[in-house]
């Protein structure tokens, strides 16, 4: 198999594999999965916000999803750990449900949207991004954004520092998706300058005062002045003899 046909097939397993995690996580929090293949099976690991749920009572609920991996989509001898999410508002798949969440409850999309944006950017964020389309108000299809902080569209630290989800709600009236950016706190921007590491005082260069002249010292003659006083001397000297 080509190194192309081998990542089209990887992205297309872990797709349909975030999509089943997805629905069957939905209550404890789901917050993305990464997938690492050995010799020895495929190691998945879940990031969560209650790792209880997700493992059951001894075990029976993540045995059960282990089994329903390697059934439904073919993943040999899955080998799950479950990671708790430290901080939830720094994980957009957590706070893209948590304003899907809150659409299908009929809260307001705007005040769910602002509410996720100041939880997002209190817990450290460099920037975020949050976006609602779909049917919201009328059949016709709209768009509402809303953003804050720095947010890199393109580049190196869009790649690394930006994270993405999107998640789809189930309207009366349509379909509608949230997609929620975070740029994580740790960002470093090529056009941002830090003066964190100069100095705080810079050492002040004293200049030299001149020497006063004292009182009795005479200012030093030019040459011509004095050759002038002596030959006026001489020419007394000769007048008077």
């Amino acid at each position: 198999m080509s190194a192309t046909k081998r990542l089209m097939k990887d992205s297309l397993e872990k797709l349909k594999l975030d999509e089943l995690l997805k629905k069957e996580l939905k209550e404890a929090g789901y917050g993305g999965v990464s997938i690492t293949k050995t010799p020895l099976g495929t190691q998945i690991t879940l990031y969560t916000m209650r790792p209880g749920r997700v493992i059951g009572k001894r075990g029976q609920t993540i045995k059960e999803l282990s089994a329903r991996i390697e059934s439904e989509l073919g993943i040999p001898n899955p080998q799950i750990a479950v990671v708790e999410v430290e901080v939830p508002e720094l994980d957009p798949y957590i706070m893209a449900a948590r304003i899907a969440s809150a659409v299908e409850r009929g809260i307001h999309y705007r005040r769910a949207i602002f509410w996720a944006v100041r939880r997002i950017m209190a817990a450290g964020a460099r920037g975020t991004e949050v976006s609602v389309k779909g049917k919201i108000r009328s059949d016709r299809g709209r768009y509402e954004i809303v953003r804050e902080g720095s947010i890199p569209k393109a580049g190196y630290p869009a790649s690394v520092y930006c994270k993405t989800a999107t998640i789809p709600v189930k309207l009366k009236l349509g379909i509608m998706g949230v997609r929620v950016t975070i740029v994580s706190p740790g960002a470093e921007f090529p056009d941002k300058v830090s003066l964190e590491k100069l100095p705080e005082e810079a050492e002040e260069r004293k200049e030299e005062e001149p020497t006063p002249l004292e009182e009795e010292e005479e200012p030093p003659e030019a040459e011509g002045e004095s050759k002038e006083k002596e030959v006026k001397k001489e020419k007394k000297s000769d007048a008077d003899s």
